[in-house]
């Protein structure tokens, strides 16, 4: 499941007349930095809401399958929405507000998923290697990889907005508009939520002065730096 639903208010003026997955980084929309990354033979479910005809028109044709929201429902009501769609257990989810280099980041996450242990993999970064992020961390990282938070608890990573879950997660939570926060909190109440460090390059596009630093970090990943 890709999220393509926000109103990217953080990115003033670039989307007032489009929405953000749309915005384009080294001549590619951000949407098709994602889309990039999906294995072939995966269904691909693309939320929207916020200008969703343009999300629509931008990847008509190509095979993925929407999931609109007439209210904006955050990440974790929006993957509910879409389970009819997605028929999977797990699911990925990435956002769309990135971009990567390095090894595939789907890839990364599939090779470490365990389900006899985990019900939730972050794909996760030290917030010294996360361009265009700005704060301490997300979550402390146990050796073992797994992740937790809470009064007192030490940030030792960046999530990186691309995951695998376990939509049977979502039967912890009653409300439709809620956060993948829930979801992640039940995750670490039962021990159950882990993460993977991305080896290569991430940069958070989630603002105007991050696009510079990505397509910096997607010129330097094609020269090899």
């Amino acid at each position: 499941m890709l999220y393509a639903a926000g109103f990217g208010t953080r990115m003033g003026a670039l989307t007032a007349d489009r929405p953000k997955p749309l915005i384009p980084v080294a001549g590619r929309a951000l949407i098709d930095h994602a889309l990039a990354l999906v294995p072939t033979g995966l269904r691909v479910v693309v939320n929207t809401h916020y200008r969703a005809d343009q999300i629509a028109a931008h990847v008509a044709g190509r095979g993925f399958l929407l999931s609109h929201e007439p209210e904006l429902l955050e990440t974790g009501g929006g993957l509910r929405a879409a389970l009819p769609l997605l028929d999977a257990d797990p699911v990925y989810t990435l956002n769309t507000d990135a971009v990567w280099t390095g090894p595939n980041p789907l890839e990364t996450l599939a090779a470490a998923w365990d389900a006899d242990r985990m019900d939730a993999l972050l794909l996760v970064l030290p917030p010294a290697r996360a361009t265009g992020h700005k704060g301490r961390g997300d979550f402390a990282m146990a050796e073992d990889g797994g992740l937790s938070r809470g009064p007192g608890f030490v940030p030792a990573v960046v999530h990186t907005g691309a995951q695998i879950i376990s939509p049977r997660l979502l039967e912890a939570v009653p409300e439709r508009i809620f956060s993948s926060n829930r979801l992640w909190d039940a995750a670490e109440a039962r021990g159950r939520l882990f993460g993977v460090i991305h080896p290569g390059g991430w940069c958070d596009v989630g603002q105007p002065s991050s696009l510079p630093l990505a397509e910096a970090l997607l010129a330097e990943a094609a020269q090899g730096v």
